[in-house]
C-alpha cells in the first residue's frame, strides 16, 4: 500500500509541471530508443553474415590454389593474421604452386581418405571470356562463367527456381547447356518471357539455357544473381583452356561439404593431409593450396558483430548516461521546490526511509515512463532503417536488447534518484517548515 501509495503521489507530482517532465523524460526516451536501435542494427549485421555464410552452402571447405595456412599435419598453428601462424610460416620453405586438378577431386571423393564427407564439387572459372553472354542482341555485362558438376547444387546450396541443374550426363558429354543465374536471366530475357529451351551465346559459342536459379542477391563473396554455370568439362575445353598437370585437368576450386560442423576441423585435416602428400610436399614445405573453413569464418563473422554491437550499445549508452543525468538535476529541483512539503510530513510523523523512498520512487517512475516510450521508439526506428538505409538488409530487435533497455534505465532513475531522495530525507522538519 505504502508502495502504491508512493506512485500516486510521484505521478501527481510529476503532471504538476508537466513540459519540464516532458523535456526531462526526453533524454531517457532518445538514449532507450537509440539503445535499441544500435543494438538491433549489429543484430541485424550478424544473422545477415550467418545468412550469407550459410547461403554459400552449410558446412563448408573451400579449397583454393596458392600458399595458405598450417605447416605438416594440416591444423593451422594460431587464428589468421597471429603472431604464432607468422612464425609458423617463417620457418618453412615455399615450393613452386602445383593447381588442383581431378585426381585432386578423385582423391578427396575417396572415403578412405577423407571421411564425413557428404559431397565434393569442382569447379572451373572462365577467365578472359570473349564475346561475352549474349542473347539476340542483348548483352549480359560482367557475368562470371563458371564450371560445375551436378554436386554443385547441392554443396552450394543452389537449386534452380525454373528448369533444371546441370547433370552428370551433360558433364560427360561436354553438353552446351546453361543455367543462368536471375541477374543474368532479367537482363538477356527481360522482354523475351521465359529463357527455357532458349540459345544464347556464351564467348561467341551457343548454349542451351535448361535452368534459371533464384534471386539471392549480393553475398559479399561474389553474386550469384550474375553468374552463368555450365558443365565442368564444357567450360574446361570448350570455353577456356584449362590445361592438364600430370595428365590430369586443372581446377579453380573444390567445395566440400561436411556431414556435421564438429567434424568440419578433422575434415579440413585429412584434406590438407590428401593434398599435401598428392603435391608431394615435405615437412620443410609450406601449404600450396588455401582451404578456407566456413565454421572458422561464422566464428570470425560472430565474434566481429558482437564488437560491433557491444560498440554501438555503448555509444547508446551514452544518451543515457546524460538522460540520467537531467533526472538527478530535476529531482534536485523537485527536492527544493518542495521542502516545505517535506517538513510538513516529517511533522506529522513521516519518517526518514519514507522521504526517500518517496522520492526514489518518483525518479523510477520518470525513468520508466521515459524507457517504455523509448523502447516504442526505438522499435520503430528499428523497423524504418532498412527501408531508409539499402545496404542495412535488416534490423533485428530482441527481447534481450528491451529488457536490458529497460534495465537500465530503471537504474539510471535508481542511481541519479539516491542523492536527491537522500538530501530531501536528511532535511531538519524545523528548517524545512521554514523554507519560503
Amino acid at each position: 500500500m505504502q508502495l502504491w501509495e508512493s506512485i500516486t503521489i510521484a505521478l501527481r507530482a510529476l503532471t504538476i509541471n508537466k513540459l519540464r517532465t516532458i523535456l526531462t523524460m526526453l533524454g531517457i526516451i532518445i538514449g532507450v530508443a537509440a539503445v535499441i536501435a544500435l543494438v538491433s542494427i549489429g543484430n541485424g549485421v550478424r544473422q545477415s553474415m550467418t545468412e550469407q555464410f550459410t547461403s554459400l552452402g552449410t558446412n563448408l571447405l573451400t579449397i583454393s590454389s596458392g600458399g595458405g595456412r598450417g605447416g605438416p599435419g594440416g591444423g593451422p598453428p594460431g587464428p589468421p593474421g597471429s603472431q604464432d601462424e607468422d612464425e609458423s610460416q617463417a620457418e618453412l620453405k615455399e615450393k613452386a604452386t602445383e593447381p588442383l586438378t581431378m585426381k585432386d577431386v578423385d582423391a578427396l571423393s575417396e572415403p578412405a581418405q577423407v571421411t564425413h564427407v557428404v559431397g565434393v564439387a569442382p569447379t572451373y572459372s572462365v577467365n578472359n571470356l570473349s564475346g561475352g553472354v549474349i542473347y539476340e542482341q542483348k548483352e549480359a555485362d560482367s557475368v562470371t562463367v563458371t564450371g560445375v558438376t551436378p554436386a554443385y547444387e547441392t554443396v552450394r546450396n543452389l537449386s534452380p527456381e525454373a528448369g533444371q541443374f546441370i547433370s552428370q550426363e551433360d558433364v560427360d558429354q561436354r553438353a552446351r547447356v546453361a543455367v543462368l543465374g536471375y541477374e543474368v536471366a532479367e537482363t538477356l530475357f527481360e522482354n523475351y518471357g521465359s529463357p527455357l529451351g532458349e540459345t544464347v551465346r556464351i564467348g561467341g559459342i551457343s548454349f542451351e539455357v535448361i535452368g534459371v536459379l533464384p534471386e539471392s542477391g549480393q553475398t559479399g563473396f561474389g553474386n550469384p544473381d550474375n553468374t552463368v554455370l555450365v558443365p565442368l568439362s564444357t567450360a574446361q575445353t570448350r570455353l577456356g583452356n584449362s590445361g592438364a598437370f600430370r595428365g590430369s585437368l586443372k581446377v579453380s576450386n573444390i567445395y566440400i561439404e561436411v556431414d556435421s560442423q564438429d567434424n568440419m576441423d578433422a575434415v579440413e585435416d585429412q584434406v590438407t593431409a590428401v593434398l599435401r602428400e598428392r603435391h608431394r610436399l615435405g615437412t620443410e614445405y609450406k601449404n600450396d593450396f588455401n582451404i578456407q573453413n566456413q565454421a572458422q569464418l561464422l566464428e570470425f563473422g560472430d565474434t566481429m558483430a558482437t564488437t560491433l554491437t557491444a560498440f554501438l550499445g555503448s555509444i547508446a549508452g551514452v544518451s543515457l548516461l546524460v538522460g540520467g543525468i537531467g533526472v538527478m538535476n530535476i529531482m534536485l529541483v523537485s527536492v527544493t521546490e518542495r521542502t516545505r512539503e517535506i517538513g510538513i510530513r516529517k511533522a506529522v510523523g513521516a519518517k526518514r526511509r519514507d522521504i526517500l523512498l518517496q522520492f526514489l520512487v518518483e525518479a523510477m517512475v520518470l525513468s520508466l515512463i521515459g524507457g517504455f516510450m523509448g523502447i516504442a521508439v526505438g522499435y520503430g526506428i528499428s523497423q524504418a532503417l532498412p527501408l531508409l538505409v539499402t545496404e542495412l538488409r535488416s534490423t533485428v530487435v530482441t527481447m534481450n536488447s528491451i529488457l536490458l533497455a529497460t534495465g537500465f534505465s530503471a537504474a539510471i532513475g535508481l542511481f541519479f534518484g539516491v542523492y536527491p531522495a537522500t538530501r530531501a530525507a536528511g532535511l531538519r522538519p524545523i528548517e524545512a517548515l521554514r523554507y519560503e
